[in-house]
């Protein structure tokens, strides 16, 4: 094994195991002694890794985002590029133009025989009928749901009736060829999914829902999968 990769395994056991991380559980990951492991870690904080700890007490990976990569094995980098590709061909237009950057930004930073791989990738992604364009500010959207804040907008059903709503925004997903909002509806008292092409005049309403989010959208994917078994 290269040390780069011993490396760049030290780096994936840091982000993967319960901190703070013993150097004898670090050193098993990786396969070298103790001894070796010590000066691994003091390379990776040479290299501009934030490590907190120390031998005796464990250690921590604080992350860094000017820490430069130490690299992607050729799956991994063929899954990163795919599924960029596929946000830029399906994303809203926030996040389709930051699936491209993304992809700028890492061409830039990997090893020329990488970003040439990159360049040239076999797996690629493409939508002849792209989902419709929303009709209110996704990326707003989406900071609501972060946020866990109640918002209103109007909305438009399949059949051309009206309503004017207030929901918790749980999550966006993409559904068939639709992006659709994921919500707790107070005009319905229920789930409900909405496509963000018939949405209109969203704004916040400055009510906070803040810890439900995560048990609410737990509550409604096991929902969602009780109706596709029970379709099934």
């Amino acid at each position: 094994m290269s040390r780069t990769h011993r490396l760049f395994q030290l780096m994936t056991a840091l982000r993967r195991l319960p901190s703070p991380a013993t150097a004898q559980q670090l050193a098993d990951e990786t396969g070298v002694s103790p001894r070796t492991l010590y000066r691994d870690i003091d390379t990776l904080r040479e290299l501009g890794a934030v490590i907190d700890g120390e031998a005796g007490y464990g250690y921590t990976l604080v992350e860094d985002a000017h820490l430069p990569p130490l690299g992607f094995d050729d799956e991994e980098l063929e899954a990163l590029i795919l599924g960029l590709k596929e946000v830029a061909a399906v994303g809203d237009p926030a996040l389709a133009e930051a699936a491209q950057t993304a992809l700028t930004k890492l061409r830039a930073r990997l090893p020329e025989r990488q970003a040439h791989r990159l360049r040239h990738a076999v797996l690629t992604a493409h939508r002849f009928a792209p989902p419709p364009a929303p009709t209110i500010d996704a990326r707003e959207l989406r900071r609501a749901c972060w946020d866990e804040e109640q918002v209103t907008f109007d909305y438009t059903d399949k059949d051309g009736a009206a309503t004017r709503r207030e929901v918790k925004p749980l999550a966006i997903m993409l559904f068939d060829n639709s992006h659709c909002l994921l919500a707790w509806c107070l005009l319905r008292r229920d789930f409900r999914a909405f496509r963000l092409d018939r949405m209109g005049a969203l704004a916040r309403a400055g009510r906070s829902f803040r810890p439900e989010r995560v048990p609410l959208l737990r509550d409604y994917r096991e929902r969602m999968d009780a109706r596709i078994r029970q379709w099934g």
